[in-house]
């Protein structure tokens, strides 16, 4: 089944609009999934060039020692990597998997879903089913943190019909609140701003305090874009989180990180210093359409037990979507319609 936006959205609530208003035809599947894979287009050239048709017509150490580099290539990661090496060569080995091409390259797909699924879930919902829920989103310059945040809003408003509030509390870079404003009135979401240059913590107070007297349903907060490696940055997100916290019980209820995949690996080491300062439930993944490093996606959810949760593949609306362990897998591998 593909993972659809009522699937990663616990709000509560059923549906109101499209796309989610009725059964999803067959042909919408199968549309969505070539989308998919022709945004991973990229990474999956960096997987063929060792997974060839004929890489498992023969399987001995080679075979392995070449499978090995080709997820190195598309930024799995070393521990992703060996992990995976390992469980397929011991499984053919074991013969609970056929050493024949077909048999080895489905487990392969088998077992990257696995490791992209966390535990067996295919989907952990972002939970907004709280009144009001408060979504915090963080992440460095540059990773279409602020065009997410609008997506999401839009798909609350429209979908669900939900009250939103989004709270402009990137108060350094001068066109963020003018954005956030543009994809609040497209999602036909309120907005609370400020001074360029004024305290985070006190934008992220008023958005939560507005958002209660109106009686918003969500109110997401955006925060300004940081380097990792900036300590008083880190601490002041830290601080955000606490002016949340005393404001509503349980609050941030849902705290994501947005990255940019063509970093790569560095998308990996920036997740972990942001879960060191705020705690994080989740990972938008966006630019897979422009980059050979889809595997990071595995890497994120193996080494730091985060979900990606969502997947952004091109700057239409459309373009952000729910990220789906199974469609995942097979697109990057580059097997299936």
């Amino acid at each position: 089944m593909t993972v659809e936006w009522s699937d990663i959205l616990d709000t509560g609530v059923a549906p109101t609009g499209p796309p989610d208003s009725g059964p999803v035809e067959e042909g919408e599947k199968k549309g969505a999934f070539r989308r998919l894979r022709e945004s991973l287009s990229r990474s999956r050239q960096a997987l063929a060039e060792e997974l060839t048709a004929s890489l498992f017509d023969r399987v001995d150490e080679e075979t392995w020692e070449r499978l090995e580099e080709a997820l190195i290539l598309a930024d799995a990661g070393p521990m992703v990597t060996a992990s995976v090496v390992e469980r397929l060569e011991m499984e053919v080995d074991s013969g609970s998997v056929a050493p024949e091409g077909d048999a080895i390259r489905e487990r392969l797909i088998e077992i990257l879903a696995e490791i992209a699924r966390l535990d067996g879930d295919s989907v952990r919902p972002i939970d907004l089913t709280a009144r009001p829920s408060v979504l915090l989103v963080t992440g460095v310059n540059g990773t279409g943190k602020t065009t997410s945040i609008g997506k999401i809003a839009w798909h609350l408003s429209n979908e669900f019909g939900l009250d939103v509030l989004l709270g402009a509390a990137d108060t350094y870079r001068a066109a963020a609140a003018e954005q956030l404003a543009e994809w609040a009135d497209r999602a036909g979401a309120g907005i609370v701003r400020s001074q360029e240059g004024a305290d985070p913590g006190s934008v992220a107070f008023d958005a939560i305090e507005a958002g209660k007297a109106r009686g918003s349903d969500v109110i997401i907060i955006d925060t300004a874009g940081r380097l990792q490696t900036q300590g008083s940055l880190m601490d002041e997100l830290g601080k955000v989180r606490r002016v949340i916290e005393k404001q509503i019980e349980g609050a941030p209820h849902e705290t994501l990180i947005s990255i940019d995949a063509t970093t790569g690996q560095n998308g990996l080491r920036q997740a972990k210093a942001f879960a060191e300062a705020v705690h994080l439930d989740g990972v938008i993944l966006t630019k897979l359409d422009g980059t050979a490093k889809g595997g990071i996606a595995l890497a994120i959810a193996s080494e730091l037990d985060i979900p990606v949760k969502l997947i952004g593949i091109g700057e239409g609306l459309e373009d952000l979507r729910p990220f789906d362990p199974d469609q995942f897998a097979r697109a990057l591998v580059g097997s299936g319609e």
